[in-house]
């Protein structure tokens, strides 16, 4: 069977793996690739390209970028199917439309639960056990549409966003090498979802990683690997953001929020347990080790943290 002209709808490192796994199939011929707008990032504010536009760069393959796909046309019908992952923008009906075989959706979650923009994120900060990757074929609700193939994959007790999508992404890019052939020669019964089942997650902002230091230590430690790289985890002190930017978890009983320095080592109590202080950073101010921070601010420790609810940027 000749190779189905493909349009490719991806973002960030999770559809990267998938694209890189389509250009090296025999399944498919990626012919044109959808990313994001190029974003400023950083503190420097530089204009980053998005993973998946620098792979198509890589391999000549034409990029759209369009900010939205409400009043988008494809300049050719000649598609047979078109593959999401991890696209980041809302693609309507009338785009779904334009392919005879359908919009394949690689979703990081075990649908119907954790739907939306978060669901690798959601999976941890839950403290879930267990999460996996589903393939869908996509309609106009959000991660709505009939399942395709399902595979489950083991959350590790340390394992943080990144590692646990780059785990996910491999995992994902053999499930849709295997299910495309089965689907594309009509093999595969699509399974409607049980929608009363599903849950939703949001996509994250600063605000989602404010610290409630009445949680417990594995409550915290779970929100911090989640949330890692970004949004992070963070606290106010002294009227500045404080990005906590490793923990562990540590058994030392503390009253929620207090700070207490041992040995150079920073702890701060929790609802239970507490929660020991690898490296941080104080707004405007480099990222420090633990006995590095404590050298220059000789008032941290015994001060007690207070929960806040602030704007983010």
């Amino acid at each position: 069977m000749s190779k189905i002209k493909t349009a490719f709808f991806g973002t960030q490192d999770f559809a990267a793996t998938i694209l890189q796994g389509l250009i090296d199939s025999d399944i498919v011929s990626v012919e044109v690739v959808f990313t994001q707008p190029d974003r400023k990032t950083g503190r420097k504010q530089i204009v980053e390209e998005s993973p998946v536009k620098k792979l198509a760069k890589k391999y000549n393959i034409p990029v759209e970028q369009p900010e939205s796909l409400k009043d988008f046309r494809l300049q050719t019908s000649d598609f047979g199917l078109a593959i999401v992952a991890q696209y980041g923008l809302i693609i309507p009906k009338v785009v779904l439309n334009l392919f005879p075989r359908g919009a394949i959706n690689v979703h990081g979650s075990l649908l119907p639960k954790y739907r939306g923009a978060s669901p690798i994120q959601m999976a941890i900060v839950n403290g879930e056990k267990e999460t996996g990757v589903t393939i869908m074929l996509m309609d106009e609700k959000m991660d709505h549409g009939p399942i395709l193939s399902q595979a489950k994959l083991k959350i590790d007790t340390d394992d943080t966003y990144t590692t646990l999508a780059h785990k996910m992404a491999a995992e994902g890019l053999i499930l849709l090498l295997n299910t495309l052939p089965e689907w594309l020669n009509g093999k595969i019964e699509p399974r409607e979802q049980t929608h009363e089942q599903a849950t939703f997650t949001k996509l994250l902002t600063k605000e989602d990683g404010l610290i409630d230091f009445n949680k417990t230590n594995e409550e915290i430690y779970n929100q911090y690997r989640g949330l890692t790289p970004w949004p992070g985890i963070w606290t106010m002190w002294e009227g500045k953001r404080l990005k906590l930017l490793e923990i562990r978890k540590s058994e030392k009983i503390l009253p929620a929020g207090q700070i207490f320095s041992e040995n150079k080592k920073i702890f701060i109590g929790c609802g239970h347990g507490s929660v020991e202080i690898l490296k941080l950073q104080l707004e405007g101010k480099l990222a420090m080790n633990a006995q590095t921070f404590l050298n220059g601010y000789k008032n941290f420790s015994g001060v007690r943290l207070q929960n806040h609810s602030v704007a983010t940027e």
